[in-house]
Parts: C-alpha cells; structure tokens; sequence
C-alpha cells in the first residue's frame, strides 16, 4: 500500500515538473529557437528510431484542394481495419438504411500486407487563428500517419501506398453517393472544416426518357455525352483538357434545369451549382473550380444575369435623394463591398485557360433565356462545344409528357393537340401541369380535354396579343406619319417666315442707299 502511493506521488511529481518545464519553455524560449531546437530534436528521433512516418494531409499545404489521397486512405481503412479499431465513428450510408464505420480521431490499426505489419493512425490538430477583427477562430486539420520498420522501406513505398490507394478509390467509386453542391460565401471558408462548397445527396429523378423533347434530338445529345466520357485518351492525343461546354437556352419553362438533371442522371456525375454573384473576385472563382471534382457538372444557371455583377441598383429615389457627401462616400463603399467583382474575362480564363487543365472529365453547363444577351467570347465553340436550343413543347415531347403523367399512347384528341401545338407556343412545363390529374377522380379522358381547352385559350390569348401589338405598330406608324408631316409643315412655314424676314432687311438696305 506505502509502495503504491509512492508510486503516484512519485509520478504526479514527474508529471507536474514536466509539465512546469513545458510552460517555461514556451514562455521564455523565442518562437525562432523553439523551431530550430524541435527540428533538431526529430533529427535525434530519426537517428535513434528504426522506424518510418509518412504523412498523409486531407487537404493539399495550400488549402485550395481536398486530398484525393485522403480520401482514398479513409475508404481502404474503413473498409479493410475499421473492423479492430477501438473507437469508431458512424456515417450514414447512401441509402440511409445501414451505418458506415471509419476510425475515429487519435485511433490507431494495424494491417498486414505481404507479410509485414504497418501502422496507421488517425490524426487531428485543432488550430487556434485570430480573425482580423479580433476573434479568436478554430479549424481542425486532419491527417493520417503510416508507422513501419525502415527494413520495409523500398516495399512499402514502391507497393504497399499503391495497393492502398488503388484499392480505396476502387472502394470509393463503389460507394460513391452523387453530390449536389453549392458555393459558400468566401467569409465561411474555414479550411479543413466548412470548405468552399457545401452538398445535400443528388435524387433528382429526371431522365432522358422522361424528358419532353423530340426523340432524335435526345439521341444525339446521348451519343454525344456517351463519347465524351469515352473521351480520356482521345482528348489527350489532341492536347485538350478533359472537360466539355454546353449551352442551354430557350424561353422559361422549357426544361433547362431538368436537362441538367438528365445529364447527371445518365452519366453519374456530381453537380456543382456555381453561384457567381457571391463570388467576391476572380481569385476566388479559380479556387472554387478547383475544389470541384471529377467526374462533375458544373453550372452556372441565367449566365446573362450572373454576369451582370452589380449588386444591389439604387432605385430612382434613392438617386434624387439629397444626401450628405460623407454618407454618400460611405454608402458607395458599402455597395462596393457587396458587389461580386468577376469579370468575363476572368470566368473564360477559370472555364477555358490554364485553369481549366488542372482536374479532368468535367462538363460545364451555362443556361440563358436570352442567348442574344450573350458576349460571343463567352459561347463560342471551344467553350461551349454543344449548343442545345430547349423548344416550345411540339407533339413528339407532348407525347412523352402523356406516357409520364397519364400512362397513355394514344387517344382520340391526339390529332387536335397536335395541330394545336404547331399553332401555340406552350411551354413543356405549363403543358406537364395541364395533364397532371387534380384529384383522384380525374381521368387521363378529363386531363386530355383540359389539355386541348388550355391550348385553345393560349391559341387565342396569342392572337388578341398579336392583334393588340399589330393594332399599337398601325397607330405608332400612324403617329409617326403625323408628326413628320407636322414637322414638314412647321419647317416650310420657318422658311417662309426666314425668307420673308430675308427680303424685308434687303428692302431696308435699299431703301437706305
């Protein structure tokens, strides 16, 4: 009993001079000498241990990239070491149906390969930084470290990572759940923590077969995406990054954004939703394009209004507004802080310069209402190879939106609607909300006749319309032939007037000769 409370006291004193040593040592001891000494003190360690780290970061020294290392580590330990870890953290799978378990912070496993048994551990620092405005932040830094004997160095090296990371990004593309992502605001950039984007799991269930557009046009955008992620060899034997551009337009309501969903959908990509107006600079666009990864969509929906990157627009009021030059300075200055300040050339520069080489397979998608909007820089083909023009809805999309919403072929009204759709411009989407059934009373014989009552007020509705625009075009025309008369008269008269003016003064000079 006298031995073991010895023990303690002896232990507790140990550690309560150690931990003195340690407080003066970094209160007295300048940050400089402190480095050098603990550099030092590794190359001690090095010499004396017969043992080898390597340190894997899950994010590159820059902080501008996730490790794909990284990742592939985790998946290949979870799936081959999670299983004799002691502490392990759980995930939701894809299907929310089962957990994921991976090794939890400060955890270690060991594995064996070929015989010889290595060490992995899990690392995490979490790292003080004051703000500039005086607030103390913290972000945790992640990394794994690698433990064998240096006898196994030219194996481990030469085989062992690489078996590692093959068989994590196998596992990982096993396991992959689709991303919808969004750009965060550059003031919630916490690295190692929040990040660049933030992502909810991608389920939107359009496909190319429920997608209202005429058969043959969607089987030449197939063909055509099927080629591209066939792609990697071809693009670099003519020296071509990786990626493809396409552009969307036609009026609201044609199928852009379900387009974009298609795509997804049949190629398995990711989908980043690139949201320009709270892209601060165009530094800050080349790190966000940078952080996507492969095998991803990115888009930039309404490309002709993200362009316009002026923040909020003073109204007719404010502008007659008297105001104080001070509060005017600081109004300006407020205004100018909120603007995003991307340029075009800074966005061709980040989706077709340099920039663009440094990830492969991705497919940049612009939509616009008003392709005429557009700088012909910003769509012509090398950067936006395919352009896709999204149609008014015509018979053979009508038709797929019937078997989709109504579960039919054939009916004895598909004569009259196609007819009518010849005659009316209707968009896919009011089309898809006229045949969708109200209630359960409702037929596919009550949503087909609603459909062709709908068509012939928007029939008629159009034509009021354009009697209505070629009656106001008659009376401007009429209005503009009046005031030119007006104008012809009011002119004759001045120069009757200046010619009557004229004579007079030559009667005067005359007169007084």
């Amino acid at each position: 009993m006298l031995g073991t409370i010895a023990v303690w006291g002896i232990t507790a004193t140990t550690v309560s001079n150690i931990m003195l040593i340690r407080a003066v040592y970094s209160q007295y001891i300048p940050r400089h000498i402190r480095t050098q000494l603990e550099i030092y003190f590794y190359k001690l360690l090095g010499w004396l241990s017969f043992y080898v780290h390597i340190k894997f970061n899950e994010h590159t020294e820059e902080g501008l990239k996730i490790s794909e290392n990284y990742d592939a580590i985790r998946n290949y330990l979870s799936s081959n070491t999670a299983a004799r870890a002691q502490r392990l953290k759980a995930n939701e799978s894809k299907n929310s149906k089962s957990l994921v378990l991976s090794m939890d912070d400060h955890e270690e496993v060991e594995d064996v390969f070929n015989g010889v048994k290595v060490k992995w551990h899990s690392n995490m620092n979490e790292i003080q930084r004051q703000s500039n405005y005086g607030r103390n932040t913290s972000y945790e830094r992640r990394f794994f470290t690698l433990t064998f004997h240096r006898r196994h160095r030219g194996m481990i090296i030469e085989s062992y990572i690489t078996h590692v990371l093959r068989e994590g990004k196998a596992i990982g593309l096993r396991n992959r759940e689709r991303k919808l992502y969004t750009n965060n605001s550059s003031s919630e950039w916490y690295p190692w923590r929040s990040g660049k984007w933030s992502n909810v799991p991608f389920h939107h269930p359009a496909t190319f077969e429920t997608l209202a557009m005429d058969p043959e046009k969607k089987e030449r955008i197939k063909k055509d995406l099927v080629k591209f992620s066939k792609g990697k060899d071809y693009y670099k034997k003519v020296g071509k990054p990786w990626k493809r551009g396409y552009l969307l337009f036609g009026p609201p309501g044609t199928g852009k954004s379900t387009m974009i969903s298609a795509i997804a959908n049949f190629l398995d990509y990711d989908v980043y939703d690139l949201e320009l107006t709270t892209v601060k600079d165009n530094s800050e666009l080349k790190k966000l394009l940078l952080d996507t990864k492969g095998k991803s969509i990115i888009v930039i929906e309404d490309i002709d209004c993200s362009l316009d990157l002026t923040g909020q627009r003073k109204t007719k009021k404010e502008e007659d507004e008297e105001e104080d030059k001070e509060k005017k300075k600081e109004k300006k200055k407020e205004e100018d802080d909120k603007k995003s300040k991307v340029t075009l050339s800074g966005l061709l520069n980040s989706i077709d310069g340099l920039w663009s080489a440094c990830s492969d397979e991705k497919i940049i998608i612009f939509t616009t209402n008003f392709v005429d909007k557009l700088d012909p820089a910003l769509i012509r083909r090398g950067r936006m190879d395919n352009h896709i023009e999204m149609s008014y809805c015509r018979f053979e999309a009508f038709k797929v939106l019937a078997k989709n919403y109504l579960d039919i072929e054939s009916h004895e009204l598909y004569g009259e609607i196609k007819r009518l759709l010849e005659e009316t411009d209707m968009s896919p989407a009011d089309v898809a909300e006229t045949l969708m059934p109200k209630s359960d009373e409702e037929d596919a014989d009550v949503c087909i006749k609603r459909l062709v009552k709908t068509v012939e007020e928007e029939k008629e509705k159009a034509r009021k319309v354009a009697e209505e625009e070629e009656k106001n075009k008659a009376e401007k025309e009429e209005k503009k032939k009046e005031e030119e008369a007006e104008k012809k008269k009011t002119e004759e008269e001045e120069k009757k007037v200046k010619g009557s003016e004229e004579n007079g003064d030559l009667s005067e000079k005359n007169g007084t000769n």
